[in-house]
C-alpha cells in the first residue's frame, strides 16, 4: 500500500472512531428508545422490561418504551432487533429461551451469536412446581413418589414445546424416574386455567405468573427449579433438596443489534448495573419472585455461551423439535 492510500485508511479510521465516540457520548438523545419484549404482555419478561423500562428512561433521561413482538417463540421479536440500526435506540429484552431456541428451531431468522450483542442480565427467575388441589401429594417428596408409583401418567402442563415450562418438566421426569406426559399451551395462561379446573396436574411456571393463585390457595405450590430457594417463597424446598443436581434457572437479560458503537452497549450496561441496585426496583422485582443481576457485556456473553450449551442438553432430553 503506498503511503497516500494508507492515510486515507488512517484518517478513514480516526474519522469512523471519532463518529462512534460522539454517538455515545450524545447517545440517549436523538429519539425514544424502543425495548422489544418477543413474548406477550403480562408474562414474567414483560413485566420486568416495564419495570426496567421506567427506570431506564428516568436515569438516561430519555423516554424508553415497552414494544411486544410476539411469534415463533420470541424469535421474531428478536430478529425484528437483529435487523435493526446498531444505534442503541431499538432493544431487546429477552428471556432464556432465546438461548434454549438456539437448539430447538432449525431457523431462528437471525443468528444469535452474530447478530445480536449481549449488554446485561437483569433478573434470574425460578419456576415453581405447582400442582392443583386435588393432586393428593402434598409435598415435594411426596409428589416424586407419586410420579414414580402412579400407575399411569402424570399429565403436566406448559407454555409450549420447548419452552422453559416444557423442558423443567422433562429434566424432573428423567430424574424422578417417572411417568409424566407432557401437554403443550399456546402460552403459560391457558395451562394454569386447565391445572387449576383439573384438565391437568402439574405445571412448572415462572414464578410471577403463578404467585396469585399460590397466595390465593388456588394452587398448591411444591417446590422451586433453582438451586436455592426462593426468598419470596422461603419455606418452599429447591427441586434440588429432593432431586439432587437439579437446576433450572430463568432468566432476562438486555442485547442491542450486532454492530452498536461499543461505547454505547458499555454505558447501557453500566446504567443498568446502577438500577438494579436501586433499592424499589429490587423490591419490585423481589415481589414476584425474580432475583436482580447484572453483568457486563462480556459476563453476559460468557453466560450466553453456558446456557445455549445447558438449554440444547435439554432440548435434546426432551425430544422437542420445531421446524
Amino acid at each position: 500500500m503506498t503511503r497516500r492510500p494508507f492515510l486515507r485508511v488512517a484518517l478513514a479510521a480516526c474519522l469512523a472512531a471519532a463518529s462512534f465516540a460522539s454517538h455515545a457520548h450524545d447517545w440517549p438523545s436523538k429519539k425514544v428508545i424502543t425495548l422489544v419484549v418477543p413474548l406477550a404482555a403480562g408474562g414474567s419478561t414483560d413485566s420486568t422490561a416495564r419495570l426496567l423500562a421506567d427506570k431506564l428512561g428516568k436515569e438516561l433521561g430519555q423516554q424508553v418504551i415497552v414494544e411486544n413482538r410476539v411469534g415463533a417463540g420470541g424469535n421474531i421479536g428478536a430478529a425484528y432487533v437483529a435487523k435493526s440500526a446498531p444505534d442503541g435506540y431499538t432493544l431487546l429484552m429477552a428471556t432464556s429461551t432465546i438461548a434454549t431456541n438456539v437448539t430447538l428451531y432449525k431457523n431462528m431468522g437471525f443468528d444469535l451469536r452474530k447478530d445480536l450483542v449481549p449488554v446485561s442480565q437483569v433478573a434470574m427467575i425460578p419456576n415453581v412446581l405447582t400442582v392443583n388441589n386435588t393432586m393428593p401429594a402434598r409435598t415435594l417428596q411426596e409428589f416424586v413418589e407419586y410420579v414414580r408409583q402412579k400407575k399411569g401418567p402424570v399429565t403436566y402442563g406448559s407454555a409450549g414445546n420447548g419452552t422453559a415450562s416444557h423442558l423443567s418438566g422433562a429434566l424432573f421426569n428423567s430424574m424422578a424416574h417417572g411417568e409424566m406426559l407432557h401437554v403443550p399451551y399456546k402460552g403459560g395462561a391457558p395451562a394454569n386455567a386447565d391445572l387449576m379446573g383439573g384438565q391437568i396436574q402439574v405445571v412448572f411456571s415462572p414464578m410471577v405468573e403463578v404467585l396469585p393463585f399460590i397466595d390465593s390457595g388456588k394452587l398448591r405450590a411444591l417446590g422451586v427449579t433453582t438451586k436455592n430457594r426462593s426468598a419470596r417463597l422461603p419455606n418452599l424446598p429447591a427441586v434440588t433438596e429432593v432431586l439432587p443436581g437439579f437446576d433450572v434457572t430463568l432468566w432476562n437479560g438486555v442485547f442491542a443489534p450486532a454492530g452498536t458503537p461499543p461505547a454505547v452497549v458499555d454505558k447501557l450496561a453500566a446504567t443498568i448495573q446502577k438500577l438494579t441496585q436501586d433499592p424499589a426496583l429490587r423490591k419490585n422485582l423481589a415481589d414476584q419472585g425474580s432475583t436482580p443481576v447484572a453483568s457486563t457485556p462480556a459476563e453476559f456473553r460468557k453466560v450466553l455461551d453456558q446456557e445455549i450449551d445447558k438449554w440444547g442438553k435439554l432440548v435434546k432430553l426432551s425430544g422437542a423439535r420445531v421446524e
